[in-house]
């Protein structure tokens, strides 16, 4: 009875319970999650996915079973069991948008990003589309992908095209494995939709790829701790970094393009913290690029390469420099070898006869 209760509760209120827990699931996972290479992060995304898959083959077997069981009660187990798959897979996308796009540029991830919000906002609005069979197994391949594009790279230590292959051999893999289990619970359901099943995997699998080789999926699992522009940058004896930039008011957050006054033939430095889990170290490119204002174009005026090491809490910190002498718009791309964009730094050079007022600080 008390079951039957909560079922009829949920029902009246299931539209504000449902955005709520929307919202709430999102910015909760912005502060809990903090780092891609954790024990408990990947415990919490395995156990979702855990969860969502058994849950479908719960309710796959349900649908082949429920003629004996009274009527109520086999609505009553639909229900719920409906419910933990959308709410399963409510977090794991949840998760993937957080982790995503703290590892890329919006300019240049918005595909990607935009193709995982449209799945998380369809969870919440199609959630009678997981009585089919197709939806269920697109959405959970779709959450296979995305963990495995991640937690590859942590294990093995490696980061790359290689490495996403390997990704995608991995996702497949498991879920040749649940299909397997899937015949077994819904035998005839399976053969009926196994054929445009197979053509929805491998669109998904080609959409990813094509987004992967075209540089916007973002290079997850890197990202951008922190990165500015200054004046000078010393490394010290006790490891940390001395910068040296202009005092930053509050109305220059807000402004597109970061001032710097420079004093001509003096270096301009742009510093980057770049996140990389324990045992993965790699190269990545800050690429100066200067927006030409009669052609409206960025022109790529220097490339450089620089190493970074894995593990640090606050990302492996370098830097690069350019004698500019160019006033104007400039951006440093900071990237992967493979063109994914990592983070964006934006300034505005005005040249300047005097030196600005400076101030020195640790990072």
């Amino acid at each position: 009875m008390r079951i039957r209760t909560i079922t009829a509760w949920y029902l009246r209120n299931e539209r504000w319970i449902s955005s709520l827990s929307l919202v709430g699931g999102f910015i909760f996972d912005i502060f809990a999650l903090k780092r891609i290479d954790l024990f408990w992060e990947n415990l919490w995304v395995g156990a979702h996915l855990g969860v969502a898959a058994l849950g479908i083959l719960l309710i796959n077997l349900h649908e082949n079973k429920k003629h004996k069981l009274s009527p109520k009660f086999s609505r009553i187990i639909h229900f719920w069991l409906i419910i933990t798959i959308q709410f399963a897979f409510g977090g794991l996308l949840s998760t993937f948008l957080v982790f995503y796009f703290r590892s890329g540029t919006l300019s240049a991830s918005w595909p990607f990003l935009l193709f995982l919000a449209i799945v998380f906002v369809l969870n919440e609005l199609l959630k009678h589309h997981y009585t089919r069979l197709i939806f269920q197994t697109s959405v959970l391949y779709i959450s296979i992908y995305s963990f495995a594009i991640f937690i590859v790279p942590v294990i093995v230590h490696q980061f790359g095209a290689a490495i996403f292959i390997l990704s995608g051999l991995f996702s497949l893999a498991a879920l040749g494995f649940f299909l397997f289990l899937l015949q077994f619970v819904a035998r005839e359901r399976y053969k009926q939709s196994r054929w445009p099943l197979f053509g929805t995997i491998a669109g998904i699998t080609l959409l990813i790829n094509v987004l992967y080789f075209t540089n916007l999926i973002p290079p997850i699992p890197l990202s951008l701790k922190d990165a500015g522009v200054y004046h000078s940058i010393v490394h010290t004896a006790d490891g940390n970094y001395e910068v040296t930039g202009e005092q930053k008011s509050f109305w220059s957050f807000f402004q597109p393009y970061e001032t710097f006054h420079e004093i001509s033939g003096q270096p301009v430095y742009v510093f980057s913290s770049i996140f990389s889990p324990n045992g993965l170290s790699t190269q990545v490119i800050h690429e100066w690029q200067h927006y030409d204002e009669t052609t409206k174009k960025w022109v790529i005026m220097n490339q450089t390469e620089l190493s970074i090491v894995g593990g640090r809490e606050g990302g492996f910190r370098t830097y690069s420099i350019k004698i500019v002498n160019i006033p104007g718009l400039w951006r440093v791309e900071v990237k992967t070898p493979q063109g994914q964009h990592i983070g964006r730094i934006k300034f505005n050079i005005v040249n300047v006869g005097v030196t600005p007022d400076l101030v020195t600080t640790n990072l």
